[in-house]
């Protein structure tokens, strides 16, 4: 069945208006425009007729306007995501960012902004471009899907209790302090550090700690965590709970929740294709970077229950596949691929084996890692050599592809050094892949869930989905469905698996982080940030 595009244009008379132009598969018009006044409403009406896949320049513009008046579509063509995957295959720099014209009236005339493309040309461009080649006709997809899932969970946001986070903050910090002072507990370890030093010293400054240390006569590198832990002086664990708590402030404070949290959802802004493997960013709110110490506030609402879903051992699971080496493979079509590799090539020490594949993934070639490393090659050839070669293109200023054929950026036209070029394409081949299979399950989960009117998702990084609901059973059902249907969409038939492991929590937290009353555990680490 031929793909139908409806090309979103500018309207002409007045806000919400635009224009809405059929297309085939190839870009070509098939019908006259049809102009609208309510975009929102032609869009849900069409969406309802059709299921068209939509074409506009960018998802977190034109779907982020649909998503405020309430309405959802479940396929797009986004052809600012197509244009930075096409541009990076190419070799092409990047469009600039354009800018609108300065309308304000003054003294001297303003540059009229460069006129926007045409929506259709660049559509029937970029369908140009991709032609038959399935894989990457897959990867534009999966790329445009996961542009509507982050507008999506922008928007939404993840249920999160200001109440439950105000109150840690108060029990950490203290009391609420006016703007621009610092909170009780902060102030109080400040004078017990001055006291410590018997002078007074900025715990922020590390120039400062290190001074302070030498005039003890202790002679301390810097400023770390681990590196402090060492160190033998009453001012050190005042220090290390400073960090905590600074970082609690500073990080996850009153302003963060002021700012990130409303209506008692965590509503970040989602970065789609953030990184140069396709992985996501965040801008602002720290999406991707959930602590602990978060995870305790995420609460799901009454009468449901979120389903936390990550996928294990995933970028060793998609080197096997990629790679296609019989002893990989057959490793990792087990539920855990670290004990054969390890009964196979380490004696069965399992820890040994997982730094031996982790090594080559990430390329630690010393030390230990280089005789892990050659058992590793003996065993394994062409899951090694896979990665090496892509090691050594990169050393050679050459561009690597994942599976579906995403580029990895080009060396910089300055000095760069081979040995880490080497390093950074030999996992991008690997951790670039991988992140297409997540699209591809958020895609298909995506498409499963819009027909499950009380289940949400609320949350993904790059090997976790988060989905919030009433039907946990159901759902988890959808999440091992979805993550069959990315395996054979971009891997086909192969005898890897890609286990999920998925649970049932009302609390984002793992049950030993928190418990049903939301009591904090008493810990070392109360806070939950780990070492800084």
């Amino acid at each position: 069945m031929p793909v139908v595009f409806v090309v979103v244009l500018p309207g002409s008379s007045g806000p919400g208006s635009a224009r809405l132009v059929a297309a085939d598969d190839e870009g070509t018009p098939t019908a006259s425009p049809r102009d609208v006044d309510d975009l929102p409403a032609a869009v849900a009406e069409v969406e309802a007729a059709q299921h068209p896949r939509w074409v506009w320049p960018d998802s977190a513009d034109t779907y982020g306007a649909l998503l405020r008046a309430g309405v959802r579509v479940q396929r797009v063509h986004d052809l600012a995501r197509t244009a930075a995957l096409l541009d990076a295959r190419a070799g092409r720099r990047p469009a600039p960012e354009r800018r609108p014209a300065d309308e304000r009236p003054g003294l001297f005339e303003t540059a009229p902004a460069e006129p926007a493309p045409d929506p259709v040309a660049v559509l029937a461009a970029q369908l140009a471009e991709i032609g038959g080649d399935r894989r990457l006709r897959l990867l534009v997809a999966a790329e445009s899907a996961g542009a509507l899932a982050a507008a999506e969970l922008g928007h939404d946001g993840l249920p999160f209790s200001a109440a439950r986070h105000g109150d840690l903050l108060v029990r950490q910090l203290g009391a609420r302090p006016p703007e621009g002072l610092l909170p009780p507990r902060l102030v109080e370890l400040n004078a017990a550090i001055e006291e410590a030093f018997g002078k007074r010293v900025n715990p922020e400054s590390a120039a400062e700690v290190l001074a302070a240390f030498a005039r003890e006569g202790l002679d301390v590198p810097n400023t770390q965590a681990r590196t402090l832990r060492g160190v033998h002086h009453r001012a050190v664990p005042l220090l290390l709970r400073h960090k905590e708590l600074g970082r609690l402030h500073g990080t996850n404070g009153w302003l963060w929740l002021d700012t990130w949290v409303h209506g008692d959802r965590f509503r970040p802004v989602y970065v789609p294709g953030g990184t140069p493997s396709g992985r996501w960013a965040s801008r602002g709110g720290g999406a991707l970077q959930i602590p602990k110490l978060l995870r305790r506030s995420v609460v799901a609402e009454p009468g449901r229950t979120f389903v936390i879903a990550d996928a294990g051992q995933l970028e060793p699971r998609v080197l096997a596949a990629m790679s296609g080496d019989a002893g990989m493979v057959a490793a990792a079509g087990e539920a855990d691929l670290y004990a054969p590799v390890a009964a196979a090539a380490f004696g069965g020490d399992r820890a040994r084996a997982k730094v031996a594949v982790l090594g080559v993934l990430y390329g630690a070639t010393a030390g230990e890692s280089r005789a892990l490393l050659a058992r590793l090659r003996r065993q394994f050839p062409v899951a090694v050599g896979f990665v090496e070669e892509a090691a050594r293109a990169g050393e050679r200023g050459e561009v690597v592809h994942s599976l579906l054929g995403r580029a990895s950026p080009p060396p910089p036209d300055h000095e760069w050094d081979p040995a880490a070029r080497g390093r950074f394409t030999r996992n991008f081949v690997v951790q670039a892949t991988a992140a297409e299979w997540a699209l591809c399950l958020v895609a298909e989960l995506r498409r499963r869930l819009a027909d499950e009117p009380e289940a949400e998702l609320v949350f993904f990084q790059h090997d976790e989905v988060v989905v919030h609901c009433a039907d946990p059973d159901r759902v988890s059902a959808h999440v091992l469905a979805a993550t069959e249907v990315a395996r054979r969409l971009v891997f086909g038939d192969t005898a890897v698996r890609f286990p999920m492991d998925v649970a049932v929590r009302r609390v984002y937290a793992e049950p030993d982080e928190t418990d049903p009353t939301g009591a904090e555990p008493d810990k070392t680490d109360p806070i939950g940030l780990g070492a800084t």
